[in-house]
């Protein structure tokens, strides 16, 4: 974990994985991802460098999915399915970290989510990162 991070602890639906994430820029690193497996997610992340998230409990609950080229590894419970978080295609010293899954956040807390074109990957292209759009939540209340 690194020394200037803000560490926040967090866990799956059913509390066997437990984990914490040590964000260098805390909750400012938010996102979305338009690739076809984000899409159907549709989590909303933060950005922890490798090695800044560390199982405190539940390591052998976790299951990893990877498809397309593989790179990415993304971590979930076998328990109650719940998304946790991956290692990045386009940067694997970073972690991509489930929002739902840290204690006290919510993907509904941010009014604005910015949306990163995972479609037109920087991997496929050799372009920098693009952002599609911005997902947008606005309270009924």
């Amino acid at each position: 974990m690194t020394d200037d991070a803000t560490i926040r602890s967090g866990r799956c639906h059913c509390g066997a994985v437990r984990l914490e994430a040590a964000l260098d820029d805390d909750l400012a690193s938010i996102r979305r991802c338009t690739c076809s497996y984000c899409r159907m997610r549709g989590a909303v992340v933060v950005m922890a460098r490798l090695g800044g998230v560390r199982i405190l409990e539940g390591s052998e609950a976790l299951t990893t999915y990877r498809f397309h080229t593989g790179a990415a590894q993304h971590f979930f419970c076998s328990r109650c399915g719940v998304y946790t978080h991956h290692q990045r295609r386009s940067d694997p010293n970073v972690h991509a970290v489930n929002v739902a899954c840290l204690d006290g956040v919510s993907p509904f807390d941010f009014p604005e989510v910015p949306v990163m074109d995972g479609v037109n990957h920087t991997n496929d292209t050799g372009q920098p990162t693009r952002r599609a759009g911005t997902l947008r939540f606005v309270s009924a209340e």
